[in-house]
């Protein structure tokens, strides 16, 4: 078997890999009949010498490969006929922008494993770039405060050499006595934020501790979950599973931890007709006191008022005028300010590639070589290579004609 790592080719330019050069060494290593070819490239964090040096060939034309990975879509151009192919290819929701390559995968006639697809037995994700989402959002956040406030002043992520130097940088940062933190999530993105906050040491404590303590002497945050900020509109006991099962006949009740909050990170995962976490008429409350949010989550228009549109690594914040209801200058006064990057990842990608990869070799890798046993991988391809939509995404014939 011959597996090809892609040149990247979606713009904006994406620097990371799905595997580092010292695990291509390691998989060559644990199996024998692997062969491993890099497509150049002239952005990716690892230079390709640092991939010819551990003996790993380089190789443009990349025909001869069976499975070809990359991180981010690849554009329809570039796709090789009768492949398979994995990469997040942000169609299993139907998204508009993204018909066309799903028509040429079909088209080509290419097995396309979806990395968002990819679950354990449980139903369970077995990939993603949550937890350094997580890490950056929260830095990110961290460092729209410090130039909100004029207190401190954090290198951007993307010009830290690594996570150690982001750790350094955090050193920098000096919050207020009773300075207080909403984080909505439970999944790899809330736990790569909560890493922030513990260098951070920033303390944790009990959704109603949040409510009803006073923290004089220290900054806190509090997590909260779905049945935290969620109601059911009868005032009947709130049952997780049955608000996954149908979300309607519930409504917000964010503003009772807004009202005790000076920040927000946003990491939940939010489904399309399900409440907002808070609404324009919120955001105006009296009750409401965050006056910066860090929307990692970043969905646009929906469950988080103030995100109005995805910031850039470039220029990663912006303000939303609760009275307007409009995008207004960073920093305006009476404004909410807001860091929503929506490829967060992107700003550490050495370690954000090395941590992806690590959970490919442990994950996925190994069903390539076990004839599939647990149909992990068949369970995530959207095609086939007769050019199918395959049984599970059989949803998806409305979208590609």
């Amino acid at each position: 078997m011959k597996f090809g790592i892609i040149r990247e080719g979606k713009n904006p330019p994406d620097k990371r890999v799905p595997l580092s050069p010292n695990q291509c060494k390691q998989l060559l290593s644990q199996y024998p009949g692997l062969e491993i070819a890099v497509q150049p490239s002239p952005i990716r964090c690892f230079k390709d010498e640092e991939y010819s040096n551990l003996g790993i060939s380089l190789q443009e034309d990349l025909s001869d490969c069976e499975i070809l990975l990359g991180v981010k879509e690849v554009p329809t151009e570039m796709l090789i006929p009768a492949k398979t192919y994995l990469f997040f290819s942000h169609t299993y929701k139907k998204q508009e922008y993204n018909r066309e390559l799903l028509q040429t995968i079909l088209a080509k006639k290419i097995r396309l494993i979806d990395y968002e697809m990819l679950k354990d037995v449980g139903g369970k994700r077995l990939l993603g770039f949550g937890r350094y989402a997580g890490i950056v959002g929260a830095y990110n956040g961290f460092r729209a405060y410090g130039q909100l406030n004029g207190a401190f002043d954090l290198k951007p992520a993307h010009q830290c050499a690594d996570r150690r130097e982001l750790e350094q940088e955090l050193a920098k940062v000096v919050l207020p006595k009773n300075f207080r933190i909403a984080l909505t999530g439970a999944g790899k993105v809330a736990g790569g934020a909560m890493e922030v906050l513990s260098a951070l040491k920033v303390t944790q404590v009990y959704p109603d501790e949040f409510i009803r303590e006073d923290f004089n002497q220290e900054a806190v945050f509090t997590q909260l979950n779905v049945q935290d900020y969620f109601e059911r509109e009868d005032g009947e006991a709130f049952k997780r599973l049955d608000f996954y099962k149908d979300n309607s006949g519930y409504r917000s009740c964010f503003l009772n931890f807004a009202e005790h909050a000076d920040m927000y990170i946003a990491c939940h995962y939010w489904a399309e007709g399900s409440p907002l976490i808070f609404s324009r008429e919120d955001a105006r409350s009296e009750r409401f006191k965050i006056s910066l949010v860090a929307d990692i989550s970043c969905d646009i228009d929906g469950p988080v008022a103030s995100t109005l549109r995805p910031s850039t690594i470039a220029d990663p914040f912006y303000a939303y005028d609760p009275q307007s209801e409009e995008e207004v200058p960073f920093g305006c006064a009476g404004s909410i300010a807001v860091s929503a990057v929506d490829n967060l990842p992107g700003e550490l990608p050495r370690d954000a590639s090395e941590d992806f990869g690590n959970e490919l070799m442990k994950n996925v890798i190994p069903h390539f070589f076990n004839r599939d046993s647990s149909n992990i991988l068949a369970k995530a391809s959207e095609t086939n290579l007769n050019g199918e939509l395959t049984p599970h995404f059989a949803y998806l014939q409305d979208y590609v004609s």
